[in-house]
């Protein structure tokens, strides 16, 4: 039960951040100085936990033998610098996505953000010419179904969107689809402290190259900035990845896929309790379509698992 707490704690600290972007973007503050001063907490943060990791590694192996831990060998500059370059898809997805909250509703770029289940899918067929099957098809129907009516599409028609909002938000989607490819063959043998410390120092570097950290010296970083920055570099990169690190391992990546759904009610019901936009019962509908095609999957999988089991004790008996 930990483990599956500690994936769903995941997923809902990932809901709350387009809250706390549209709140700060409502104070006055640009996109660079949002993203920025979240990966520079970000990444404080997780240098930190990757210091007290190897502390207590070298606490645990070395104070008594002398020698140093082999679980997780030194990185050579060649894998630092391949992970700062695997974390910079999860810079560009934050761009990318907090932009779009500037044109359209929170609730819709949150939605938009979800179509990389079935972008993920078209990548894995290209990359591999292989052909989804029947389950993935029908996944990807109640996938799109849920889409038009959470997005409220089927309601109030195309008109009412800002067509740069939703290519934004595409494109998150898109950018985050290569970040979950890349994260997985990012050096799998090195610790997660260490792996998440290096490409979130990727990520932000790219982001201040993009947009130089001015907030630094101008004096913004102590006001209200320093508490948004603080909140996303929290919620957003630090604390999801330490506890999908915990959890997943002894979850699976099926039952994370479910639990990491929980993030689409989340953002969009802090849209309509904090932000105070409009979302109609048919958009909620349309929310639990969306996490049902997310599910949907690991549901057949662990039917057909069953079934198998029980033709084997059949015959066994």
């Amino acid at each position: 039960m930990k483990y599956l707490l500690s994936v769903l704690m995941g997923a809902i600290c990932y809901g709350i951040l387009s809250t706390i972007v549209v709140t700060a973007y409502g104070e006055g503050y640009e996109l660079g100085e949002v993203v920025g001063s979240q990966l520079l907490v970000g990444c404080i943060l997780a240098w930190g936990f990757m210091l007290l990791t190897k502390w207590r590694e070298k606490s645990r192996l070395g104070s008594r033998s002398g020698k140093a831990s082999t679980a997780n060998p030194k990185l050579t500059w060649k894998q630092r610098l391949f992970l700062m370059a695997a974390g910079t898809p999860t810079a560009i997805t934050g761009l990318l996505y907090y932009e779009s909250l500037r044109y359209i509703p929170n609730s819709l770029a949150i939605i938009l953000l979800f179509q990389f289940t079935w972008i993920g899918v078209l990548i894995h067929a290209i990359s591999h010419r292989k052909r989804p099957n029947g389950i993935v098809l029908l996944t990807l129907v109640i996938l799109f179904g849920g889409t038009l009516l959470a997005a409220g599409i089927v309601e109030q028609g195309m008109s009412r969107f800002n067509w740069i909002g939703v290519a934004l938000g595409l494109l998150s989607a898109v950018s985050y689809s290569l970040f979950i490819l890349l994260s997985g063959k990012a050096i799998p043998s090195v610790h997660p402290a260490y792996r998440s410390g290096w490409m979130i120092t990727g990520g932000m570097l790219l982001v201040f190259i993009l947009f130089p950290p001015y907030f630094l010296i101008n004096g913004l970083l102590l006001g209200n900035l320093l508490l948004f920055g603080f909140m996303l570099g929290l919620f957003g990169a630090f604390l999801p990845p330490v506890l999908f690190a915990v959890g997943v391992p002894h979850i699976g990546e099926g039952m994370t896929g479910i639990l990491g759904a929980s993030e689409l009610p989340v953002a969009v019901l802090l849209s309509a309790v904090v932000l105070h936009e409009h979302v109609s019962v048919l958009q909620w509908i349309g929310v639990a379509l969306v996490m049902l095609g997310v599910a949907l999957p690991e549901v057949f999988k662990r039917i057909r698992r069953q079934g198998d089991n029980y033709t084997v004790s059949s015959l066994d008996s």
